[in-house]
């Protein structure tokens, strides 16, 4: 029977298919670690790139606060005089990111600028005021006691000193903090980063995009100041993972953070599909293809055609050829044209077989038309010997064994005439033998009309002998103790009751009660008879007033026979 390809494990389609996953299994694997180790170099790349990054940062601030030191100190001897204003004004505006400059004087006091300046009454006590009256040359601050813009600013102080009196005041550059911030522009950047600044208690002052940007962890300062950057992933407020990096400013008030999205697994395979897990996984999957279609094509479907060869042989249709196997790879048709001899072996002894079995039925035909020849002679002698006898009662005992050696020839004419030599048609045989029985006594007694109910059941020899046999005993009582001189009407019913048979052989007559009770040799005969049935007989008054004997036995077992079709010439498979 042919099943699904796909409905076992034990196929060839799946195991093909496992043998080869197996063997691509160790290039799926080794693609997926390359995958992976790409994946954690691009992340390394990218944190080193952002570390880098803050760190050139912080170094390009710093390198603005020396630059401011050294702008100062080219400033401090014109910034007196009347053009002291004009000139720090037009440097403002040739260098970017200076907010303002100023000229102090030793008690705080503007004496030029090139923008307006906050009022600070307390500036000569401010402590980068103070450091500077101290002797410090720069000083760098962020809380200069005043607001000196309108976005926070660094101040860059320079210590102005006069040969005559020693400190003179002081220089100071105003630095926008958003001018120290690295440019998102910068291409040295990763994709979607994002710019904050925040001071030494990790307090946000400027900053790109707030929802980037999460509390900062605990020990990211001093890591910071200790390593002069330092890296680590965090979820921002939108919940997304992104890597950060921190390096200080200004010393350790002032610190750049940057961000950049932290991609995952997957979201970087589909950015990068050619190094990461696409290219792998479609050689897998191609490759698996590849060998199903191959398979299918050259094995499976020429496999699939001599199954279904194979299934036309097991229904006996030996003359199909395997045409279409002409087509196929000379393994296929070497199996094909074995197929096909083994069929021509099978097609040969079959053909031995039945001539054989045919001389085998002829012979034990003509053994049994012998043997009912021979018992017909016997009967015919029987019927000599009778009609010279002169005692009734052995005239009677000659007739009985008369009609029993006519039921045995019944039963081997039935066999040799029927189309089975091991089974006979039960309802025409008791047809017969009856009609044969009450024919034999129609000359000697009135007539008898017979009712014959029989159904249908094929029997075997074995058990149409005792049958018949008994019938011969039954239908004889019938005929000599209530038939005798008067003549009536015998019914003979043959039913099938599931598990039992049954035939009863009834009579109408008027018997004597002693015939229910009588043990000659017919009622001998009869018992012995259902023994060999395995079944037990009965013999009661019927509705009529007459007798009915009974016999019940199991039933034997149905047969059916299959005659094979004829079948002439060469098939092709379709």
């Amino acid at each position: 029977m042919i099943t699904s390809p796909w409905g076992s494990l034990s196929t060839i389609r799946v195991r093909l298919t496992a043998a080869l996953a197996a063997a691509l299994l160790p290039v799926l694997i080794l693609g997926a670690i390359q995958s992976s180790m790409a994946f954690r170099r691009e992340g390394e790349i990218v944190r080193q790139n952002l570390a880098a990054s803050a760190e050139r940062s912080a170094a390009t601030a710093r390198a603005r606060m020396e630059a401011a030191d050294i702008l100062l100190e080219t400033l401090a001897p014109a910034s007196v005089g009347l053009q002291c204003a004009q000139r720090l004004a037009e440097v403002t505006q040739r260098i970017p990111g200076y907010s303002n400059l100023i000229r102090f004087d030793r008690r705080g006091r503007v004496a030029c600028a090139a923008h307006d300046v906050p009022s600070d009454p307390a500036r000569a006590e401010r402590p980068w005021f103070r450091q500077l009256a101290e002797g410090d040359n720069l000083v760098v601050t962020r809380d200069p006691g005043a607001i000196y813009g309108r976005e926070p600013v660094l101040l860059a102080a320079v210590r102005s000193t006069d040969p005559k009196v020693g400190f003179d005041g002081a220089l100071v550059a105003v630095i926008s903090l958003q001018s120290l911030a690295p440019r998102l522009a910068d291409r040295s950047l990763p994709d979607e980063a994002e710019v904050a600044l925040a001071d030494g208690q990790g307090d946000y002052m400027n900053l790109t995009d707030r929802e980037a940007f999460p509390a900062l962890p605990r020990d990211w300062r001093a890591r910071a100041d200790a390593k002069g950057s330092v890296v680590w992933y965090a979820e921002d407020r939108r919940g997304q993972r992104r890597v950060y990096s921190a390096a200080p400013l200004v010393g350790d008030d002032l610190y750049v953070i940057l961000s950049a999205r932290a991609q995952g697994l997957f979201s970087w395979a589909r950015l990068n599909p050619l190094t990461g897990l696409l290219f792998p996984i479609l050689a897998f999957v191609l490759a698996l293809l590849a060998v199903l279609v191959v398979t299918e094509r050259v094995v499976i479907r020429w496999i699939a055609y001599l199954q279904r060869i194979a299934a036309l042989y097991a229904r006996g249709r030996l003359t199909v050829r395997p045409v279409q196997a002409e087509q196929a790879p000379p393994e296929i048709r070497d199996l094909a044209e074995t197929l096909e001899q083994m069929a021509d072996a099978i097609v040969g002894r079959d053909a031995t077989l039945r001539d054989n079995l045919a001389q085998k039925d002829a012979l034990m035909r003509e053994i049994h038309h012998r043997v009912k020849n021979n018992l017909q002679v016997i009967s015919s002698l029987l019927n000599m010997q009778q009609r010279a006898l002169t005692d009734p009662a052995a005239r009677a005992a000659m007739s009985d064994t008369r009609q029993r050696i006519t039921a045995l020839a019944l039963i081997y004419r039935a066999l040799y005439q029927g189309p089975d030599l091991k089974k006979v048609d039960l309802r025409p045989f008791l047809e017969e033998l009856t009609g044969q029985l009450i024919s034999a006594e129609a000359l000697h007694g009135g007539p008898v009309k017979t009712e014959i109910h029989v159904d249908a059941l094929v029997i075997d020899p074995d058990r149409l002998a005792p049958l018949a046999l008994f019938a011969v005993e039954a239908i004889t009582n019938a005929q000599k103790h209530a038939f005798a001189g008067r003549g009536g009407t015998l019914t003979v019913t043959f039913k099938v009751r599931g598990d039992e048979a049954e035939l009863d052989i009834s009579d109408d007559g008027q018997s004597s009660n002693d015939v229910l009770t009588a043990s000659g040799v017919g009622r001998t005969l009869m018992t012995a008879f259902a023994r060999q049935l395995r079944g037990r007989t009965e013999l009661v008054r019927n509705e009529t007033g007459g007798v009915t004997v009974r016999l019940v036995f199991p039933t034997p077992g149905l047969e059916n026979t299959v005659k094979p079709e004829d079948q002439s010439g060469n098939q092709a498979a379709a």
